[in-house]
C-alpha cells in the first residue's frame, strides 16, 4: 500500500474516532473529550489532504466518508448496543463494498 492510501485509511480511522468523540463530548460540554475530539478532527483532515495530493478528489473523499460511516456504524453496534437488524447490516456491507470497489478501480497519480 503506498503512502497516499495509508494516509487515507488513517484519516478514515480518525473520522471514526472523532465521531465517537462527538458522542462522548456531550455537545462539547466535556472539555477534555472535546479537546481530544477537535485534535482528532484536525488530524483526520490533514491526513485526508495529504492523501488527496495523489488520489482523485472523489475517490479519496468517498473512501474517507465510507470508512468513517461504516466503521462508526459497526462500532456503534458492537460497543453502544445500536440496532443490528439485517437491513442495517446489509447497508453497511454495501458501503464497504463501495469503498473496496473505489480502491480496486482507482488510479494514483
Amino acid at each position: 500500500m503506498n503512502t497516499a492510501w495509508f494516509y487515507l485509511v488513517l484519516a478514515g480511522i480518525c473520522e471514526i474516532g472523532w465521531a465517537f468523540g462527538l458522542k462522548y463530548s456531550e455537545g462539547f460540554t466535556k472539555l477534555g473529550v472535546s479537546i481530544i475530539t477537535v485534535i482528532v478532527m484536525i488530524l483526520s483532515f490533514v491526513l485526508l489532504a495529504q492523501a488527496m495530493k495523489y488520489l482523485p478528489l472523489g475517490t479519496a473523499y468517498a473512501i474517507w466518508t465510507g470508512i468513517g460511516a461504516a466503521g462508526t456504524a459497526i462500532l456503534g453496534i458492537v460497543f453502544l448496543n445500536e440496532p443490528r437488524d439485517a437491513i442495517r447490516i446489509f447497508c453497511i456491507l454495501m458501503i464497504i463494498a463501495g469503498v473496496i470497489g473505489l480502491k480496486v478501480f482507482s488510479e494514483t497519480k
